[in-house]
């Protein structure tokens, strides 16, 4: 008993070695004399299938060549968080077996016949990005030509890690890589080629795609480097995956929406300042603003800093500038007529300069703010009490001058107090004109450079 296990046991190496040794011209040719109507037998293949654990080579030195080609049918996904592209593939790998061969005169004139990959030896080709199961299908056919080339098309669901940029979102391109090589044979056992050129990938690739969501493919370029593993070298060849986002969604959502916003808060410049309705207006336009962010945030990448969210945030900014700028003008109102202080002889000079730039620099008077009344140049635009006083007709002039020397001094002081409330107020205007057109140039400014950095 022992004994016959033990020529049992060689039995099986000798198989094993003749058919890893066999000559370089030894071929298996399929007997095609029990073909009929019904095909072929599944007995003619008996002999091929056994052979399905070895790589099928008659030399084990002369190295498999194995042609690749893929077509991109779907874009499901782009996770930027995690840094994910899952996408649809439809891969295709054709090899020869030296092992199948037959005459197709002999046999009835079949030139290709199907077989089921679970007979046959696949070879082991992976995707180097792949960071998901592979979930092909159980059970798949590969097609066998009369000259022994076996063509295997397989679905894959391919979630592959993927290196985002989002920081010209929505209006980003994202570069994706599909590396295919073998994890098992050394370019001494198995070589990689193309099946089919690369512009007729894309172009098979671009016509058959399937989904119209938010992904677009732009193209499909490939490069052909080796990877080394320790003193191991292995062949791959890697394609470039180039995408676009589809961003009439969130021009349509996100941009057209804050552009409005802050649009209405620079219109609202324009509400007298006197009113006191410019700060609650600009106030509950800042709210709003915050509401839509919020209610849009699900829509931002939820990793890095897109460009975007800078927009948002220089606009948010620019709103709270410009509230600013009405609290800071209606406090200087208010200042203005209630109690106002002495104005400075330098900004009463600057004051008489931009309202008169013509005139040059006017004469300035030496004697406190008391003396701004007396001054011989006025300020365009501001009707003076004293001026009003000179435009009036004969009886009020002749009642003033009968008034006693007291009564005189009085209305001379309320002539220049006014006159001074006059020019503080005239001081606010030009702030608020002045500070209004800083606002729209650094806006203006802001928009073009966000407009120009996503055009780039």
């Amino acid at each position: 008993m022992e004994s016959s296990w033990i020529h049992s046991k060689r039995f099986s190496f000798f198989l094993l070695l003749g058919l890893l040794l066999q000559g370089g011209g030894s071929t298996f040719t399929i007997n095609c004399s029990g073909f009929g109507e019904h095909g072929m037998y599944p007995t003619h293949l008996d002999s091929v299938f056994a052979r399905k654990a070895f790589r099928p080579v008659t030399n084990w030195r002369v190295p498999t060549q194995v042609n690749l080609s893929f077509t991109m049918s779907a874009i499901l996904d782009v996770d930027e968080q995690l840094q994910l592209l899952s996408s649809f593939l439809w891969l295709e790998m054709v090899w020869d077996n030296p092992f199948i061969r037959w005459n197709p005169e002999e046999c009835e004139g079949i030139t290709k016949i199907s077989v089921t990959t679970k007979n046959l030896w696949l070879p082991d080709i992976f995707i180097v990005e792949f960071m998901d199961v592979d979930k092909t299908p159980k059970g798949l056919i590969a097609y066998i030509s009369n000259e022994g080339r076996i063509r295997y098309k397989k679905p894959m669901k391919v979630t592959s890690i993927c290196n985002l940029d989002i920081f010209y979102f929505p209006f980003d391109q994202q570069n994706c890589t599909l590396t295919f090589s073998s994890f098992l044979y050394t370019v001494d056992y198995m070589l990689l080629g193309m099946e089919k050129e690369v512009w007729e990938i894309e172009d098979i690739s671009q016509e058959i795609v399937q989904t119209n969501g938010e992904w677009e493919l732009l193209g499909i370029s490939k490069a052909t480097p080796k990877m080394t593993v320790g003193s191991s070298l292995y062949d791959q060849i890697m394609f470039y995956v180039a995408i676009r986002r589809r961003s009439s969604l969130y021009i349509l959502n996100l941009l057209v929406p804050s552009s409005f916003l802050v649009t209405i808060d620079a219109l609202s410049f324009y509400l007298p300042a006197e009113s006191g309705n410019r700060a609650p207006f600009k106030i509950t336009l800042l709210l709003g603003y915050n509401v839509f962010l919020l209610m849009m945030n699900d829509l931002l990448p939820t990793s890095g800093t897109p460009l975007i969210s800078v927009y948002f945030s220089l606009c948010l900014s620019l709103m709270v500038v410009s509230l600013l700028e009405t609290i800071f003008i209606t406090y200087l109102l208010h200042l203005a007529n209630t109690q106002p202080p002495p104005m400075p002889l330098w900004l009463h000079s600057l004051l008489l300069y931009c309202t008169s730039p013509w005139k040059g620099c006017p004469t300035v008077p030496q004697k406190g703010n008391r003396s701004l009344g007396h001054s011989s140049t006025h300020l365009p635009g501001v009707k003076e009490p004293i001026e009003l006083v000179r435009k009036e007709a004969g009886p009020r002039e002749a009642e003033l001058n009968r008034c006693p020397e007291p009564a005189k001094a009085k209305q001379k002081d309320e002539s220049q107090e006014r006159h001074l409330v006059d020019l503080w107020v005239l001081f606010s205007h030009m702030m608020d004109t002045l500070l209004f057109r800083l606002y729209l140039i650094f806006l203006v400014t802001s928009i073009i450079t966000v407009i120009v950095l996503w055009n780039t």
